[in-house]
Parts: C-alpha cells; sequence; structure tokens
C-alpha cells in the first residue's frame, strides 16, 4: 500500500478545504450541551422557585417526622387546676403501661386538704309532690324545716385530704430540662434558660425575656411549643403542659401493655413459654404469646400482614389477568401476523386508551364503580396492564426472523401451527420476562392505588399517615414493603434471567 507523504495531504486539503474541516457542532459540540443543561436548570429553578421552597422549608419538621419513624413518645400531661394543684395523666395506650412512674418525670407531691363542694340537693319545695291525699302528725312547717336542714347538710362543702402534684421536673435530655410549677414553667436547653409565667385566670402564657430559635409563640399570650430535637417537644398552655418525650427504638412491637408478657426480657419470655406454668389455663404460654403478638393493638401485626398479601395476590392476579389478554390481542395488533390494517389500527388504539391513563385514575373510577377494595385494584392494574402489555406484545411480534416462519410454513403446517412453531418460541421468553417485570412493578404499584381506597396495605399506611403520631406504624409498614419488594424483585430478576439465557442458548 501506497502512502501519501505531508505535501500530498496538505495539497488535497488545499483543493477539498470543505472536506476536511470540522463543521461547528462538532468542534463546540460539548459547549453546547453544557450550556443547553445549564440553561435548563437555571429555568428549572427559576419556574419551580426551588430556592424560596428550600429557604422556606421548616427543616427541623422534616426531621422530627423523620426521627418519629423509628422512634416513640411518651406523652404525660401535667394538668394545673386553679388553687395550683397539678395531676400527671398518660393516654390510655401508653407504652408504659398503667401506673407508668418514669425515672426520667420526677414529681414533688403533698398531701394537702381541699374542699370541695357537694352536689347540690333539689329544694324540699320541688321535691314534695304538689298534691298528697296522705295525713301526717306533723305540721306542714315542720317537714319543710326538716328537708330544708337536710338539703343545707347535703351541700354544705367536704374537706378531705389529697395527695398532689406540686412541681414537676422532666429530663429531656442532657442539659435539656423542663421544670413545672403552678405558675412557671423553666425551659432549659443547651446553656439557655426560658422562663414562661403562666395565668391561669387570663389563660396567657407570658414569657420573660425574648424566646430563641427552638421555642414558638405564634402571638402574645398563646401557648408556646418548645422543641428539644431528637429528645422531643413541649406545649405549654396556661392551664397544661403537654410533654412528648421521644425514645429510639419500635416499643411493644411484640407484646402490648394488656399481654401477660408485657415488659418482659426475651429470656424470661422464652422461659415461660417452653418451661413455664400456664399463664391462661385454657391454652399453653406458646399459644398465648403467639396470639397476644397477632392481635397487639399497637402494632396490629395480622391486619398489616393479611393487607400485605392482599396486595401481593393484587398484583399477581391483575397482572396475570392482563397478560392473558394481551396475549390474543398482540396477535391481531401486529401486523405481519393478522394482514388487515383496520382490525391492526383499531387494536391498537384499544392498547393507546387503556394505558394513556394512569393506573392511580383507574383506580380511583373502578373504586367508585365497585367500592373500596381489593377488586377496584385488580380491575385498575388488569386494565391499565392489558393495554400496556398488549403494545409491547405486537411490538415483539412485528420484529420476528420470518425465516422460522416460513419455514415452517414451507412444509405444508396449517397456520395455527405456523403461528405455534414459528412465532411462539421466538417470542415466548420475552413475552413471560415483560410479564414478570410487570408483576415485579405492580407490586409497588398496588402501594400506591391502596392509598386511594383500592385496599392492602396502601390503604392502612394512608390511614396510619392520616393520624399524624402514629409514624412508627408507618416505618413499620415502609420497611415491610421495601422487604417484599426486594424479594418479588431478586425471583423476578432470576426468572428473567434463566428466561434470556435460555434464548440466547437455542
Amino acid at each position: 500500500m501506497q502512502t501519501m507523504n505531508m505535501n500530498e495531504l496538505e495539497a488535497i486539503a488545499a483543493r477539498h478545504s470543505g472536506i476536511l474541516r470540522r463543521s461547528v457542532w462538532q468542534r463546540f459540540k460539548v459547549a453546547f450541551i453544557a450550556g443547553g443543561v445549564i440553561l435548563y436548570l437555571v429555568f428549572a429553578w427559576w419556574f419551580f422557585s426551588i430556592g424560596k421552597v428550600v429557604s422556606n422549608a421548616n427543616w427541623s419538621i422534616a426531621g422530627s417526622y423523620l426521627a418519629d419513624w423509628v422512634s416513640y413518645e411518651v406523652r404525660p400531661d401535667i394538668s394545673i387546676a386553679e388553687d395550683g394543684a397539678m395531676e400527671i395523666t398518660y393516654p390510655r395506650f401508653d407504652p408504659l403501661g398503667p401506673n407508668a412512674n418514669p425515672d426520667w418525670l420526677k414529681a414533688t407531691r403533698e398531701t394537702v386538704s381541699r374542699t370541695a363542694a357537694a352536689p347540690a340537693a333539689p329544694s324540699a319545695a320541688a321535691a314534695a309532690p304538689a298534691k298528697s291525699s296522705s295525713f301526717s302528725f306533723m305540721a306542714p312547717a315542720a317537714t319543710t324545716a326538716k328537708a330544708d336542714a337536710d338539703a343545707q347538710e347535703a351541700i354544705a362543702p367536704q374537706v378531705r385530704q389529697e395527695e398532689i402534684v406540686t412541681q414537676a421536673l422532666v429530663e429531656m435530655g442532657t442539659a435539656r430540662t423542663v421544670e413545672i410549677m403552678p405558675d412557671r414553667v423553666v425551659l432549659v436547653r443547651d446553656g439557655e434558660t426560658v422562663m414562661l409565667d403562666l395565668d391561669g385566670a387570663r389563660d396567657t402564657v407570658v414569657a420573660t425575656a425574648a424566646l430563641p430559635d427552638w421555642a414558638e409563640q405564634r402571638q402574645p399570650g398563646a401557648k408556646v411549643v418548645a422543641s428539644f430535637g431528637m429528645s422531643g417537644w413541649v406545649e405549654i398552655q396556661a392551664d397544661k403542659v403537654k410533654v412528648r418525650k421521644r425514645f429510639f427504638g419500635w416499643e411493644n412491637f411484640f407484646f402490648d401493655t394488656n399481654s401477660a408478657f408485657f415488659d418482659k426480657s426475651l429470656g424470661e419470655v422464652a422461659g415461660l413459654v417452653f418451661s413455664g406454668e400456664r399463664l391462661d389455663p385454657a391454652r399453653s404460654n406458646l399459644s398465648l404469646a403467639w396470639n397476644d403478638i397477632l392481635y397487639n393493638p399497637s402494632w396490629q401485626h395480622l391486619d398489616v400482614w393479611t393487607k400485605m398479601l392482599q396486595t401481593i395476590v393484587m398484583a399477581f392476579i391483575g397482572t396475570l389477568f392482563a397478560s392473558m389478554v394481551a396475549f390474543p390481542l398482540s396477535f391481531i395488533a401486529a401486523r405481519n401476523i393478522l394482514r388487515n390494517g383496520f382490525v391492526n389500527q383499531l387494536t391498537k388504539r384499544f392498547f393507546d386508551f387503556q394505558r394513556s391513563v394512569d393506573m392511580l385514575i383507574w383506580a380511583l373510577f373502578f373504586t367508585r364503580a365497585f367500592g373500596p377494595g381489593p377488586l377496584a385494584g385488580m380491575s385498575a392494574i388488569f386494565f391499565t396492564d392489558t393495554g400496556t402489555l398488549g403494545k409491547l406484545y405486537s411490538e415483539a411480534l412485528e420484529n420476528i426472523d420470518d425465516k422460522q416462519r416460513e419455514g415452517v410454513k414451507s412444509v405444508g403446517a396449517t397456520p395455527l401451527a405456523v403461528q405455534r412453531f414459528g412465532v411462539l418460541p421466538q417470542v415466548m421468553p420475552l413475552f413471560a420476562s415483560q410479564a414478570l417485570y410487570f408483576w415485579e412493578s405492580n407490586t409497588r404499584s398496588a402501594t400506591i392505588i391502596g392509598a386511594v381506597g383500592a385496599g392492602g396495605i396502601g390503604l392502612k399506611l394512608w390511614e396510619a399517615m392520616r393520624t399524624n403520631q402514629d409514624w412508627e406504624n408507618v416505618g413499620y409498614m415502609v420497611l415491610l414493603i421495601l422487604i417484599v419488594v426486594f424479594i418479588f424483585d431478586s425471583i423476578s430478576n432470576a426468572l428473567r434471567s434463566r428466561l434470556i439465557g435460555r434464548r440466547s442458548t437455542s
């Protein structure tokens, strides 16, 4: 091969300068693309007001929500009466159980004499009948006087001895305390001190100095909400202090406060289950423990697992029926299988109609038609995936190798046999792979459509989020969904890899 020297190359370049010269796009392609991306990002920043959203966002609230996913709260309320007596109460389903007495809440108690008025008794005139035919040896005046004396004695104030709380100290963490007195609350957080005066007569809370950024009072005299970060928060009103003390973990996850196994260690529970005396004569300790776990009222494990199973079945049935319907319709839509343009286009437009509307919208429609429940969710998945799978199947059929089909036809096979032996071996691995992928995807989608009433774990997840308190239950269900999706994703990937591998080796 003869090579050209540099002079010859320069001569050719001089004669044909346009051939060897790079265009403007080729020379500045990277700069154009980078500039376009930057301009788009600037436009998106301005159009969606991202800077304003970021600056106005309350990141502390977002952090509290995320912390609530992996923690639980103990919520004592400290009420302050008009005479200064305080009372500490806990919710009905408190994680600490009945007779809670945590070491982080120190209460000073005193026994005092308190005066309480008895319920007013009806007057003699009101209690006596208007007319009476009975005869009495006592004069009417004497009878009335005796009744009035009894009534006065009944409504006389009663003095009784009561144990009351006069002061409470709540430890919210290291160097973080809340001291509660009848007329004042003192907040301490990391060296900063806030004093709040309580005026029950005027129903006002007055700060003695400017509040720091971790304490908020929206208007003068209104309640004050103080945040202690991961430790929780406190709401101070004139006659009540609400404490929300946060602890890491999921309290009472297995046994609630009503269970016989409540507040027992793993070793104690194991000892009772395998060798302890029966706690319930009607059943074994193992059966009792399992029953207490399933029907735990705080976590509702059985109901959550049942709803998760509904979601899995909803995704499986919806995808299975969609595949079964899309399979024959795809042969009608494929132009190289059924050579009828009108029927092909009509079937494809039907697929477009089904998949053009999002699955969530179809779920709302079917929920309205069938009522809330898994049937609406299955119908939404079936209807949407029939259109999507039908389109994918028909495109796969249109891209098959006609040589194999022609070879089967050349031996005199019937049209049905041509499709069976000339078409299906080429597309079945792809069909199955796509159906498996949609089954895996629908396991996630079924959670979303369940939130609009289509049943399953999504509806229960939405109910827990609406309370704005049970975020640890939300975290539990989200973790369960992630585990299930991970398992089905692994199964689907393994099956699809096996199918594609078989196809590539055949």
